[in-house]
């Protein structure tokens, strides 16, 4: 066997003038991944007997077949084309051939090679058989879409393959047959219907697919080895015993602790919300199972979600949880608040990681602390010894592995990871390596906040994404302070069509505040809240910004807080510079909206936790405004004495109203002990809109709201929020809102809407309509299983996981210092990505004329000398420009002035 034609190809080289062989032999590397393969399908893991139940075969039998087929994943490595991109490696190897060009990925290469020549020509002793190959291709697509996606189908590999390469890949297919599967049944592997259970597991198994070629390439533990030696040699002696180190370099898995108390998880509640005692005693299915909890802003749905996670992980249905949510500053603030508690999920001798999951963690100050914490682990000595506690306790709060954190790719793959919904939307929807990342989904509790939250398209997206979670046996916990009824019901079908099951009939109306649980004996639970939550909110109607400007000034002279949340941040810029125009000194007011380079928002939103926040005092707050966009309203935990907003549909006027007089305080603004009641009097939210009389016109929104109607275009639910609200006066939470929410979304209410308003409205609900196409066209046809066939694969397409209205642009803001263009930001790390603001496409357009033309050349030069910048847009803040940015306001839109 050592002089096999297949050990004349090079499967690994090395880059540089690294030591050690140039080159790794192509039958050990299929077979170093082959043997990471192997580990990972142990039959005694959680994962291999997942996959092995749903396809109906053993463990055993899965892991033999599997990791047969793992070593054929490089087949098209073979290829005299692929060969031929390394050159005079070795004169042992085979010569290139220039007339064959690499035009086409190995991936695809080695699956068109198996169709079009391996499986006619394999002749196989009779201890293998050849029955089985007539059911190998969706094993073999699997395998070969191992770099993210899967192969294409229809290439001509003649002009990739030499007769000598196929011969080559022919012997190496069937010795490798003869020592993995020479004694395996194939009598599952015949059975008609395992290929149709192997679609739906199919996307695990390509995740597993994927990771172990990353492990299996690692040359830290596979060396390169350019001598021939016999393949089972080689597998016995080094394959397996080095994929066991490099498996056991991971993060171990933890053991999980069994649920005792909610006090064990959360020691500051002493008295549980009604919602937090349901999560503790609600029965538990042995099946993947759905919750969705309703409740009031501050009745404690985060704690009751979790107390519901550590019970489900308890009862073997789950490993670790990822939270998902709306913004990267939700996904910031939810990574901090959950360091004290996720290690309580697991045994106190366990080290489970913690991950952050966005397209910004980098720039995170508490992700970078765990990592350098993590780092230390290994190198501190003193830290190992325990004198550093502060040190050893600040870790405790945030584990990270290093493994884990050199790529978002992997993220999922922590035992507890926190990030916005876009990530784990990246698993249903043709994205490369979409597979790993549902393979990371797969044994955790997926947790979605402010599920209410989310566009059309983003809805569909999250459908999908519960079907597929419930396909692959995980449980879900949806989070809502408001949901519609539709929406309710939408969420409950995705989840039981990835069980295969009916879904049960909801009772409508519904009562509220709610908990859903399906498959369940009881399947709506109407929940109490707690007393401190319950309340009445008067609504008073604001006319103009003049009214508006001095019931602010009004409030902020009597030592009041204030929160006024515009819509766009057009309107938010304008208005606090008319606040400041109008006499409001400048270090009682701020500023707060999304397009601040990210160093300067950072500031901002520590500055508003500090000023409006859970720990904030009175000294604080007195007399401090803040003018916002919607950054505000999700997830930040903030408490203003006085709140005005702008018209918004009535479930975001409710979620904003949640920060009004959200803590327990006195008249000063003291924090008062649980149990108390706040003494600042019957709250009042003020709602910015022009009156929602039954006559109003098609441009009732218009010129004052004219931007509201931009970002909600339905201006029948806006009028209809407006209605619902002034004509009570006031609404009483929680009694109030189930008849809030259906009077302004259900069927039945749209009949309200002023016939001069509906060609407005339809228009809205034809563009939701179109996104929701625009999400099925999309999203992966998980029904067909890992193949090319089930989505848009394309290497240079991205789909996207949110829509935006138009396109936006990344742009660094440079300073010209001594004739060099440095970051903006002054920060040891990061500096340029902090220095970045997202811009919409016109408005870059207009700042780019603005550019002094002796800079153009010094831009060119740094995009050439700094790889990060290379596709991020380049804006020198100089004497011409620097008007257009400054850390107080953030980018302005117009030249010269406010916007």
């Amino acid at each position: 066997m050592k002089d096999a034609l297949y050990y004349r190809y090079w499967g690994k080289a090395q880059s540089g003038s690294d030591s050690g062989p140039a080159y790794h032999l192509l039958p050990y590397h299929c077979l170093d991944v082959a043997a990471v393969g192997w580990h990972l399908l142990s039959p005694d893991k959680p994962m291999c007997k997942q996959l092995a139940k749903q396809l109906q075969v053993t463990p055993e039998w899965l892991r033999t077949f599997f990791v047969f087929c793992l070593v054929l994943h490089d087949l098209g490595k073979f290829a005299r084309a692929f060969q031929g991109l390394k050159q005079d490696l070795s004169s042992e190897l085979v010569k290139a051939n220039s007339r064959m060009s690499y035009t086409e990925r190995h991936d695809s290469l080695g699956f068109c090679l198996w169709r079009e020549t391996l499986r006619t020509k394999l002749s196989f002793s009779e201890s293998v058989g050849d029955e089985w190959l007539t059911h190998f291709e969706p094993w073999l697509e699997i395998v070969t879409g191992h770099h993210g996606m899967p192969p294409k189908k229809k290439l001509c590999t003649r002009i990739f393959f030499e007769i000598e390469d196929e011969q080559a890949a022919l012997d190496f297919v069937q010795d490798a047959a003869v020592l993995f599967i020479s004694e395996l049944d194939f009598q599952p592997l015949l059975d008609k219907a395992l290929k149709a259970r192997l679609k739906s597991v199919s996307w695990q198994l390509a995740g597993v697919a994927v990771l172990a070629d990353w492990l299996g390439s690692n040359q830290e533990y596979f060396n390169y080895c350019d001598k021939p030696q016999d393949l089972k040699a080689y597998w016995d002696e080094i394959a397996l015993k080095k994929a066991e180190e490099a498996i056991g370099a991971l993060p171990k898995s933890p053991e999980i602790s069994a649920f005792q108390c909610i006090e064990n998880l959360f020691p500051f509640i002493q008295q549980p919300t009604p919602l937090q005692h349901y999560a503790a005693t609600e029965p538990l299915t042995d099946q993947p199972q759905l919750f969705i909890l309703e409740d009031v802003t501050g009745a404690g749905k985060t704690e009751a979600a979790l107390i519901l996670t550590q019970r489900l992980m308890a009862q073997g249905l789950a490993d670790g949880l990822y939270i998902a949510l709306p913004t990267m500053a939700t996904a910031n603030a939810m990574y901090k608040r959950l360091g004290s508690v996720y290690q309580k999920f697991y045994q106190s001798d366990s080290e489970p990681s913690l991950i952050l999951a966005h397209g910004a963690r980098e720039l995170s100050r508490d992700f970078q602390d765990s990592i350098l914490l993590a780092n230390q682990l290994k190198t501190d000595d003193d830290y190992l010894n325990g004198k550093n506690e502060e040190d050893q306790e600040l870790s405790a709060t945030a584990y990270c592995n290093a493994w884990l954190a050199d790529s978002r790719k992997k993220a999922l793959l922590a035992d507890v990871g926190v990030g916005t919904l876009d990530q784990a939307l990246l698993a249903v929807l043709p994205a490369r390596h979409q597979s790993l990342r549902l393979l990371g989904l797969g044994r955790k509790v997926l947790l979605v906040d402010e599920v209410h939250a989310y566009d059309s398209y983003m809805q569909k997206l999250l459908d999908a994404l519960l079907e597929a979670h419930a396909r692959q046996g995980g449980s879900v916990i949806l989070l809502s302070a408001t949901l519609p009824q539709t929406m309710r019901e939408t969420l409950v079908n995705a989840f039981h069509k990835g069980l295969g099951e009916d879904a049960p009939a909801l009772s409508e109306p519904a009562q509220y505040p709610l908990a859903t649980h399906t498959p369940a004996v009881t399947v709506e639970q109407p929940i109490d809240t707690r007393e401190a939550v319950k309340r009445t909110v008067n609504v008073q109607r604001l006319n103009s910004e003049e009214e508006v400007l001095a019931q602010i000034r009004l409030a902020a002279d009597a030592g009041q807080c204030v929160c006024w949340i515009r819509n766009t941040v057009k309107a938010a810029r304008q208005s606090y510079q008319n606040l400041l125009d109008g006499g409001i000194a400048a270090e009682q007011s701020s500023l707060f909206h999304s397009r601040f380079a990210m160093i300067d928002r950072q500031q901002i939103e520590n500055s508003t936790l500090e000023r409006f926040g859970n720990n904030s005092t009175p000294e604080h707050r007195k007399g401090q405004v803040l003018i916002a966009t919607q950054v505000v309203e999700q997830s930040l935990d903030l408490d203003f004495d006085l709140m005005i907003t702008d018209l918004a549909p009535i479930d975001l006027v409710i979620q904003r109203a949640g920060r009004l007089r959200r803590h327990i305080r006195d008249e000063h603004g003291n924090r008062l002990e649980h149990g108390a009641q706040d003494q600042r009097g019957v709250p009042v939210l003020y709602l910015y809109s022009p009156a929602p009389s039954i006559d109003a016109n098609a441009d009732w929104l218009k010129p004052d709201h004219a931007g509201t109607q931009a970002i909600y275009p339905h201006i029948g639910q806006l009028w209809l929020t407006a209605k619902n609200l002034l004509e009570q006066g006031q609404f009483t939470m929680p009694g109030d809102a189930r008849d809030l929410i259906e009077g302004v979304y259900s069927g039945e209410a749209e009949d309200e809407i002023p016939t001069v308003l509906l060609d407005a409205s339809m228009q809205a609900e034809g563009k939701a309509m179109v996104q929701k196409s625009m999400a099925d066209l999309n999203v992966l046809k998980l029904n067909k299983g890992y193949t090319r066939s089930s989505g848009d694969w394309d290497e240079e397409t991205r789909i996207p996981t949110r829509l935006t209205e138009e396109e936006t642009v990344s742009v660094a803001l440079a300073i010209l210092e001594n004739g060099q263009l440095k970051p903006y930001a002054n920060a040891e790390r990061y500096a340029w990505a902090l220095s970045t603001v997202k811009l919409p496409e016109r408005e870059w357009k207009k700042a780019q004329q603005q550019i002094p033309a002796n800079l153009k050349a010094l831009i060119e030069n740094l995009k050439t000398e700094q790889k990060a910048l290379r596709w991020v847009e380049i804006f020198p803040l100089t004497t011409e420009t620097q008007h257009y940015y400054n850390a107080k306001d953030g980018w302005q839109t117009e030249t010269g002035g406010k916007a």
